[in-house]
């Protein structure tokens, strides 16, 4: 069922979606940006300046998760022999990149006022820097591989190196004394964070992914229109 994909039934959705994805995005964006800034309390400790949070954290974690959907579709992709799953990934690297360098100039903002320094080498923010350098490296391997295999191969051998620092990014505050505190949010369990600050977090994070999603839609639609510019009606 992986085998074959059209690429001009595939545009036909792709094409008409990002519009309600735009639309989407200002809306849900609009009420978190009004949550976070205006109705969100600050905190007795670090005032207004938590209000970063809204930005730093949800960039985070969809940096994080993009690049486990990109190990993901690679390693299914290159099993499998899915060319689709690959276009899918590099279409959602430079968003992922992007929110990734977010997570660390925010953090950086955030940082001064917090702990009195732009930089410290925490065990977080060095992990999420190596990320990006994944990241970087990926997209690079994209662009230096013109030979589909061999771009496949080396993107996915790099997606498993880089998957390996996930966790790490995850549990660091856990293994080390960090500055960063532990986590506030937890599924399995209570989370520590008020309501009133949850929500916002949560919406900026549905802002985020569907911006995400907005800049995949673009990048996979030009993948397609490249693939349909070379006369070839499968993926």
């Amino acid at each position: 069922m992986f085998k074959y994909f059209e690429p001009n039934k595939i545009f036909s959705i792709t094409s008409k979606a990002p519009k309600y994805v735009l639309f989407l995005f200002i809306v849900i964006l609009s009420i978190g940006l009004t949550e976070a800034l205006i109705l969100s309390p600050e905190d007795y400790k670090q005032s207004h300046s938590v209000r970063i949070m809204y930005v730093h954290v949800p960039a985070a974690w969809i940096s994080l998760g993009i690049f486990s959907a990109i190990t993901f579709l690679s390693i299914v992709g290159y099993i499998f022999k899915i060319r689709n799953f690959f276009l899918i990934a590099k279409s959602l690297a430079s968003s992922g990149l992007v929110f990734n360098i977010i997570a660390l100039v925010t953090g950086s903002i955030w940082g001064k006022p917090t702990w009195g320094t732009w930089w410290a080498w925490d065990a977080r923010i060095t992990s999420m820097l190596i990320l990006a350098l994944f990241y970087i490296m990926y997209l690079v391997a994209w662009r230096i591989f013109e030979d589909s295999d061999k771009a496949f191969k080396v993107t996915s051998i790099i997606t498993i190196l880089g998957i390996i620092n996930v966790p790490i990014i995850k549990y660091s505050v856990d293994w080390w004394n960090t500055l960063h505190q532990p986590a506030s949010i937890n599924i399995l369990s209570k989370s520590s964070i008020h309501i009133s600050m949850l929500f916002p977090l949560i919406t900026m994070t549905a802002a985020f992914a569907l911006f995400s999603l907005l800049i995949f839609l673009m990048k996979y639609n030009t993948e397609l229109i490249k693939i349909k510019n070379r006369g070839l009606d499968r993926l």
